[in-house]
């Protein structure tokens, strides 16, 4: 299972929802399907624009657990 960590980088950087999408360039829908781990896929120049905005790496964004 991949756990998405969005949300706490974002407090991390406190950084709102709202200017997260407007720098990276999605919805606010959109990464709130991110941040609640409900998406299928992440384009990787997606998560590279994520990983730019929050100064962090795609391994503080993203982890393995086994089911």
């Amino acid at each position: 299972m991949i756990i998405v960590n969005l949300d706490v980088m974002m407090a991390r950087r406190k950084m709102s929802s709202g200017e997260l999408a407007e720098r990276i360039g999605i919805t606010q829908a959109n990464l709130s399907v991110l941040k609640t781990g409900k998406a299928k896929a992440v384009r990787f120049s997606t998560l590279e624009q994520i990983c730019k905005a929050l100064d962090c790496q795609p391994g503080d964004i993203l982890e393995y657990r086994e089911e």
